[in-house]
């Protein structure tokens, strides 16, 4: 396989999903594409590229709620849209909010949650997508590294529906603060 963006991205996600977001590095990506980590740089000028188009590949999965349905509806299905993307990969939380933080990557979650919640009346739609989008981000990271905790005898215990059942209590307690409804 020629190497190119796509391969290194594939890499890297691979190498993400097997040994985690702390062990994954230039030089990893490149042994595992067979080519020196110099060759990388044409493609991905730095780690915080690389970072932020696998944060991307993570976000495409986000799927857009249909329009037309009740902000609350479309604000919990999007949440949840959002925190599956997260979960379906090693880390995948603690990537997004490491890329979002550092204002890399070309996905925008921000802009179609603050037009439901304008919509929807709010006084402030963009500091709240941006709070709705923290609350999500902290749960998942938190999830996620609990559940590795778990697996390595660190924690008791970690039960997933548990976990589902507290996103879902606090995405709805959050956006039913964030929406009125007359």
């Amino acid at each position: 396989m020629a190497l190119s963006r796509v391969a290194i991205v594939e890499a890297g996600l691979g190498i993400l999903d097997a040994y985690g977001l702390g062990d994954l590095s230039m030089r990893r990506v490149a042994d595992a594409l067979g080519v020196q980590a110099g060759a990388l740089y044409y493609h991905v000028p730095n780690k915080q590229s690389l970072l932020a188009a696998l944060s991307d590949e993570v976000l495409a999965e986000v799927a857009e709620p249909t329009s037309g349905r009740p902000a609350q509806e479309w604000l919990s299905a999007w949440a949840d849209s959002v925190r599956g993307a997260l979960l379906a990969r090693r880390d995948g939380a603690e990537l997004v909010a490491s890329s979002l933080a550092l204002g890399l990557g070309g996905v925008d979650l921000v802009t179609p949650t603050t037009r439901c919640l304008a919509d929807a009346g709010n006084p402030r739609p963009e500091a709240t997508a941006r709070a709705l989008l923290h609350l999500i981000l902290g749960l998942c990271v938190t999830d996620q590294t609990r559940a590795q905790l778990h697996e390595l005898g660190v924690v008791a215990a970690f039960d997933a529906r548990v976990a589902q059942d507290d996103f879902a209590w606090a995405v709805a307690t959050f956006v039913s603060g964030a929406v009125r409804v007359d």
